[in-house]
Parts: C-alpha cells; structure tokens; sequence
C-alpha cells in the first residue's frame, strides 16, 4: 500500500507495518527462550523433586537412586558394633507397602533411630539389600527438628 506524502515521497505503511511485527515476534520468541532457560536453571539447581518409592520399585532398576520412606521394623535385629566397623549398620525397614527389606548404611548409627516415626533413605537396591547413602529421620515430636544422617559412599 503506497502513501504520497505533502512533498512527494512514498511510504510503504504496509511494508513497515510487517516489519515491525516481525520484529516484535523475534523479540517475543528470545524472551521465551530466556525464560525457558531461567526456568530449566532453577529446576536443575534447586529442584529435587523426586518422589518416596517402595522397594519393590528400587529392586526393579538396581542402579539406580531411589528415596524410599518407611518405618523400622524394632521386631528384626539391629546390628551396629563401633569397636568392630563404626561406619557400618544394618537393620530392617517396611515401606510404605508394607514390604520389609535390610538396610545397610555405611555410617554411624543415627542417634535415636529407634524413636523416629518414619525414615527416609536415598540409595539404591543392590541384590536383595537396600544400600542407603543417606538417612532422614522424622522425629515424632514437633519441637525436633528432622535429624539427617548422611554416610560413606560404598
């Protein structure tokens, strides 16, 4: 669409008119962009969303790291001896499913696991054992804060 003006040039409105949008669609598209990266950022470095799992889940990906939350089962052995190996522990939880499996942490004894009300372990099924690397203890009482426990890598 071609505009004579009072001293005898053309204007091309049409033409400015696609430009301008063009360039505002390029300036919409980059900012998506950044805020797609800003988002993907923070998920990466704050976000831990993962989920409590069973131990039949765990035991169906062996290598892979799991949180399972569950109870100690006080009826099965809790084995600890510090004069022997003071980093290593083993005891018997049920998950959240009801099923129990053996733990073993390659850490201290957690202070007062025996009174927590639930635990919640990172690691991951090796044959029929749950190798946990970090234990979360939900203490009943709500003036205690969660204890957390973290052991060595095995």
């Amino acid at each position: 669409m071609k505009i004579h003006t009072h001293d005898g040039q053309v204007r091309f409105n049409l033409l400015n008119f696609a430009f301008s949008k063009l360039l505002m669609k390029r300036t919409h598209i980059i900012l998506l962009v950044l805020v797609a990266v800003a988002v993907t950022v923070i998920i990466t470095m704050f976000g831990d969303f993962s989920t409590y799992e069973t131990f039949a889940t765990a035991a169906k990906e062996p290598g892979r790291q799991y949180h399972v939350i569950g109870y100690l089962e006080k009826s099965k052995a809790f084995e600890y001896n510090p004069q022997t190996d003071p980093n290593h522990c083993t005891f018997y939880v049920k998950d959240k499913a009801g099923n129990l499996n053996k733990v073993i942490f390659n850490g201290a004894k957690p202070t007062d696991i025996e009174k927590s009300e639930q635990i919640v372990m990172t690691g991951m099924m090796q044959g029929n054992e749950f190798h946990c690397s970090k234990i979360q203890m939900k203490c009943p009482s709500k003036y205690k804060n969660d204890q957390v426990v973290v052991g060595n890598a095995s």
